[in-house]
């Protein structure tokens, strides 16, 4: 009999075939149970992939090349993501395959598949050095397509030439390349790098001139635009970076005094998600906004640039008298980050009285809101972010957390909080408070058991870090409306919460729907009584204070002008937070 192993491809393996025939008449192999085994294993399929696999390297030619399908499958993988979240609770299958592509091996597998599909390699190797005599200078030359790419005018600055900026250096007085823009024509060239010095432009040499009279050679310039370079001496790789942040404040370029080149500024709004692509500048980082496909990245202020402008800011208000008396935002004008002991206005980071009615903002006032470094976070089955309403007295959000709870009870619970004030007509313990004595409270409170707690008219509240976590774990959405100060111990990675602001409507439309709805006063205990045209305004003002303390801590906001809009839109919302992956603080996903 003769025997034969037919390769993957459904071909017979000639190797296999005659090593086989071979065992058959080879005389030394006396045992037949030696035999057999060796003719079992030859002809195993196991075995015979394996030479096919053999077979087919062996045969690549030195010419060929193997080539990746894709470099970014990481971003295949998010928008996969992305995709099915909405559809992991309708079906088994897609909640399967979402759990196995979060799992940190598979990551891990493709970020190494596209680090080497795109020869991201570390240590990069120096390149081959050039030899030229010792007396010779290296010169390049490189030629670009006059784009349009922003020129801008100035002394000293630095000018965007085609996606790169120039100055003058200061000890030689030569023109250098400052700053490569990414995504521009100098950084797609990969031929111009920081730090060249810059001889000719289009064979006008630029010794002795400035950088607005180069400036003048390019916008006199058709066409292609030949520069010649002498190298500098210690090439910088400009790796884009992969940092996300959400900004903290409203950015105008045109109207910014200080920045290199208006035209090659970005501007952006609170809260818009940012791609920071370079932070070699200490002043002026790169960046695109999120999801926009345009290719050159623009100018903004760094964090530390940002961060002097505020309290440059709040220093000048000090001496306009705009700061009120004895605030320790305008003494203390230290940056975050840098404690002074010595310093009596700075304090723990932890207030003790949150529910002061004089409401001291002083501390909350040291904090300089500018960038907040954010990732994707993406819902968990069954494991939902509590939802944190937050708001000015009045506003109405305890209604609103009252609807959303009453809407379906088994899925929305707020917890019980704690109080030390007596127990009042009509009210059950365990249902509307957890009636504790002070010494108790005081006690819980000395142990870490309250996640949020405060003082208001000589009695303690709280709520329990127990009792959310227990909503929690039991795949309920927890949902609280603290006082707007609690947010400072509530916005926690473990907690992970969905923080809305309720805001008041425009006063006109604010007394009109509460008077038509014939609210009561929360401003008086009594609740016998509408509410004044000072509470309103006082309301709005509340609100507006809110918003610049506490505004970047949160994820949308509401306007409840019209009470079953606004309801409709907390249902939209709490939704949102429990099918979509949104961004959050990078500390939360990591």
């Amino acid at each position: 009999m003769t025997a034969v192993v037919m390769a993957v491809d459904g071909s017979f393996d000639p190797v296999i075939s005659k090593l086989i025939t071979s065992l058959k008449e080879a005389e030394s192999l006396s045992e037949e149970q030696d035999l057999g085994f060796l003719q079992n294993l030859l002809q195993s399929k196991e075995l015979n992939a394996l030479v096919n696999v053999h077979s087919k390297v062996a045969k690549i030619n030195k010419d060929d090349r193997i080539a990746p399908l894709l470099s970014a499958s990481m971003q295949v993988l998010a928008e996969v993501l992305e995709l099915l979240a909405p559809r992991c609770h309708i079906s088994p299958l897609c909640r399967e395959i979402f759990h196995l592509l979060q799992k940190p091996h598979l990551q891990s597998l493709l970020l190494a598949h596209d680090a080497i599909a795109q020869k991201d390699f570390y240590p990069h190797l120096p390149e081959i050095p050039v030899e030229v005599d010792e007396d010779e200078e290296t010169i390049k030359i490189v030629q670009l397509v006059k784009s349009n790419e922003p020129l801008c005018a100035g002394a000293q600055s630095a000018e965007p030439i085609v996606g790169a900026t120039i100055k003058t250096d200061e000890e030689t007085g030569k023109i250098i390349i400052a700053r490569i823009m990414h995504g521009g024509a100098a950084d797609r060239s990969g031929l111009i790098h920081m730090g060249d010095e810059v001889i000719e432009v289009n064979n006008i040499n630029v010794e002795g001139k400035t950088p607005g009279d180069v400036l003048s050679i390019l916008q006199n310039s058709e066409g292609t635009i030949t520069f010649k370079l002498v190298p500098s001496d210690g090439k910088l790789d400009q790796r884009e970076s992969k940092v996300r942040v959400r900004a903290y404040f409203d950015y105008e370029p045109e109207n910014d005094p200080y920045i290199p080149c208006k035209e090659a500024g970005l501007g952006f709004v609170r809260g818009d998600i940012l791609h920071i692509v370079s932070q070699d500048d200490s002043y002026w980082w790169q960046a695109r906004k999120e999801g926009e496909k345009t290719t050159r990245a623009g100018l903004i202020p760094s964090r530390a640039l940002q961060e002097r402008r505020i309290l440059h800011e709040r220093t000048q208000k000090e001496t306009n008298g705009e700061t009120k008396k004895g605030s320790c935002a305008s003494i203390c004008s230290t940056p975050p980050g840098s404690p002074n002991p010595s310093n009596p206005c700075r304090g723990p980071k932890t207030k003790k009285i949150m529910y002061d009615t004089a409401e001291n903002d002083d501390f909350d006032r040291e904090l300089i809101a500018t960038y907040e470094e954010v990732a994707k976070l993406y819902p968990r089955p069954n494991v939902y972010r509590p939802i944190v309403l937050i708001g000015a007295p009045g506003i109405g959000r305890n209604e609103l957390k009252r609807r959303l709870v009453a809407r379906d009870p088994e899925k929305y619970k707020s917890p019980v909080p704690y109080t030390t004030r007596p127990m009042r007509p009509g009210e059950v313990a365990g249902r509307e408070y957890l009636f504790v004595s002070r010494e108790k409270m005081e006690s819980e409170i000395a142990n870490g058991k309250f996640i949020e707690y405060g003082e208001y008219k000589g009695q303690l509240y709280g709520t329990s870090g127990e009792s959310v976590k227990t909503i929690v774990n039991a795949g309920c959405v927890c949902v609280l409306g603290p006082h707007y100060q609690a947010l400072k111990s509530l916005r926690t990675a473990q907690l992970k919460p969905y923080i809305v602001h309720i805001r008041p409507p425009p006063f006109d439309k604010l007394k009109q729907t509460r008077t038509k709805a014939r609210a009561r006063s929360t401003f008086d205990e009594s609740n016998s009584r509408g509410f004044t045209d000072e509470e309103f305004q006082e309301m709005i003002k509340s609100a507006e204070r809110i918003n610049f303390l506490y505004g970047h801590f949160c994820d949308d906001e509401i306007i409840n002008g019209d009470l079953t809009e606004a309801f409709e839109k907390l249902v939209t919302l709490a939704n949102k937070s429990e099918t979509e992956p949104l961004w959050a603080p990078v500390s939360w996903v990591q």
